[in-house]
């Protein structure tokens, strides 16, 4: 099924019946909005409206789903009806699907970073490791969003590096915070040096040279 060309299709029986969206919208009770999706592919209507859309255009169900006008016989045409519709819903149901594993995916991802910077003390590597893998769930659920999206391929790609970099700079950002303002080791610090009472935590923006680690007077450094 082509969401494409069936929203260019209803465009175009839109524009034949000489009216505008705002107008097609109020005989159908919905906004001028979802029109617009169901127009540019970004939405499909539901069966409901499926059915109203075919009456007010006097087109039939199988002919708005194929995005194309059909010459057919009746009894065919019925046949045609009921399978295209058996598909339609199928499609919906689909999409349904996709939906909640995509948002599952995209909270359950969120609900681990935010475990692992409430939990984890900064000094355990667990807290980037569980933030981490947090991070790359969320991406991959908004991967999986975009991709089943009728957007094309470069938008996917660089929504997905958006995503990548949006949550580096979050997790960039915070851990800034927790050194400058709480005094604490950076969580996600790639490389550890130790010496005689210091210890250098390499980050990507920043060094810390955290000085008497474990003591009293222990102190936090940074050295951009």
């Amino acid at each position: 099924m082509d969401q494409k060309k069936i929203g260019f299709f209803l465009k175009t029986l839109r524009k034949e019946k000489n009216i505008t969206q705002e107008m097609l919208a109020e005989t159908l009770h919905v906004s001028s909005r979802t029109v617009s999706r169901w127009e540019t592919g970004n939405n499909m209507p539901d069966i409901s409206l499926l059915v109203e859309l075919s009456e007010f255009y006097q087109v039939s169900i199988p002919e708005i789903i194929d995005g194309e006008r059909k010459s057919e016989h009746m009894e065919q045409e019925t046949k045609q009806t009921a399978i295209k519709m058996a598909e339609y819903s199928k499609n919906e149901l689909q999409i349904e699907k996709q939906k909640i594993v995509h948002a599952f995916l995209m909270v359950f991802g969120g609900f681990l970073i935010i475990s692992a910077f409430a939990i984890f003390p900064n000094e355990s590597s667990w807290g980037s490791i569980y933030a981490s893998i947090g991070g790359m769930i969320v991406t991959v659920g908004i991967y999986f969003k975009i991709k089943f999206a009728p957007v094309k391929r470069v938008t996917r790609i660089l929504s997905v590096a958006g995503c990548i970099v949006f949550l580096l700079g979050i997790f960039t950002v915070l851990d800034y915070i927790a050194v400058s303002q709480f005094s604490q080791v950076p969580r996600f610090s790639y490389e550890k040096s130790y010496g005689e009472d210091i210890v250098e935590h390499k980050t990507l923006f920043y060094t810390v040279i955290q000085k008497n680690p474990g003591a009293v007077d222990e102190s936090i450094e940074i050295q951009k």
